[in-house]
């Protein structure tokens, strides 16, 4: 038979079924990727828009009770007990930060432990298991956990506390020295050179001698970090959790191969290239710690002082706990000063996350946590 080039031209019409050049795959998927753009573009957009509304709304409404006189707030505004705006707002921005960073203390170790075990040393349907129950934890609200440790944990930590108080409070005298009546008269003896007068002066001094004293019932401080540590546990595990199951494969089993030990491993691999991830793990959790209202509400005995008596009740409160309390029965100048106090907290948080994102910009190259 003779061969025939088949050709465009040979083909007849009606056998031609190539779409038109409008209807083409390149042209219509190209609409498509722009439309997508677009909206993906305007939701990003949207995030900013919002985040900046937020913080006209809280700047507006705030600015009356900012830059109010301290004789106007003290005259108008009952709650804060003979303080200005900028001394109560200095006393509760104490208490969040000291009971955000005691929650963070307890919390990241046992969470970093607790992903480590379940990504590189429990069996793989225990893992599953111990996952679910961290997943399950991070929703319980927060009512939930104040309750638990109004009637549960209380009475638990108050030994713990009064063990504690026991062991350090001498070496806290040692250091600071401490105040004795000596015919009627207050005198402070002993203490080493420099630290005596610190704590003497200075009663924000973190080293005084009664900053272990344990005076019952343990609605202090110490009390709230605690609470706020089971809270962010699950959230810093789950992201821990994740970011090492990204280490790379094959240098764990090169590091084992060359006779690491498992330890040795994690230590060389896993927690280097995991590092930058534990630093968001823990931003994140500190911003949730930051915020948190109804839990501290529901187990601190409120103060507003500046100092380090974590184990003593009355002493300090947070800016959600205290805008959670006072607001319901706030009006006029009352309302915007706790406006004023949440546009604080905001640009705290707003500061915690900028500064949490440089470090883990800075460490990216040398970590899992952007794969």
């Amino acid at each position: 038979m003779e061969n025939k080039l088949i050709t465009r031209s040979t083909i007849p019409d009606q056998y031609d079924r190539r779409p038109h050049a409008v209807w083409s795959p390149v042209a219509r998927g190209s609409r498509v990727d722009t439309v997508f753009r677009w909206m993906s573009s305007g939701a990003g957009a949207m995030i900013l828009v919002l985040l900046a509304a937020v913080a006209i709304f809280l700047l507006l409404s705030s600015k009356n009770a900012l830059f109010a006189s301290a004789e106007t707030i003290i005259d108008n505004v009952e709650f804060t007990r003979g303080k200005n705006f900028w001394q109560f707002a200095a006393g509760a921005l104490f208490g969040t930060l000291l009971a955000s960073i005691i929650a963070l203390i307890i919390a990241v170790p046992f969470a970093v432990c607790i992903a480590l075990f379940i990504s590189h040393y429990a069996p793989r349907k225990l893992a599953v298991l111990f996952g679910s129950v961290i997943d399950l934890l991070a929703a319980i609200p927060s009512v939930v956990f104040g309750l638990w440790g109004m009637w549960t944990l209380e009475p638990l930590l108050r030994p713990v506390f009064t063990s504690i108080a026991t062991a350090l409070t001498p070496v806290l005298e040692f250091i600071s020295g401490r105040k004795e009546t000596i015919d009627g008269e207050t005198v402070w003896q002993g203490g080493l050179p420099g630290f005596s007068a610190l704590a003497q002066n200075f009663d924000w001094w973190p080293l005084q001698p009664d900053a272990l004293v344990f005076v019952p019932p343990a609605r202090n401080i110490m009390m709230g970090g605690v609470i706020l540590a089971v809270m962010i546990l699950p959230i810093i595990t789950s992201l821990c959790r994740e970011v090492f199951l990204q280490s790379p494969r094959l240098l764990e089993e090169a590091s084992l191969a060359l006779g690491a030990t498992r330890y040795e491993m994690i230590k060389m691999v896993v927690l280097p290239h995991g590092r930058s991830g534990i630093v968001s793990a823990t931003m994140l959790g500190f911003g949730r710690a930051l915020g948190e209202t109804m839990a501290l509400l529901m187990v601190l005995s409120p103060g507003l002082m500046i100092n380090f008596k974590i184990f003593q009740p009355g002493q300090h409160s947070t800016i959600a706990s205290q805008i959670a309390l006072r607001f319901p029965e706030s009006s006029g100048l009352s309302s915007d000063f706790l406006v004023a106090l949440g546009f604080i907290l905001f640009v705290i948080t707003f500061v915690v996350n900028f500064v949490a994102r440089a470090i883990v910009n800075r460490y990216a190259d040398f970590s899992g946590a952007n794969a």
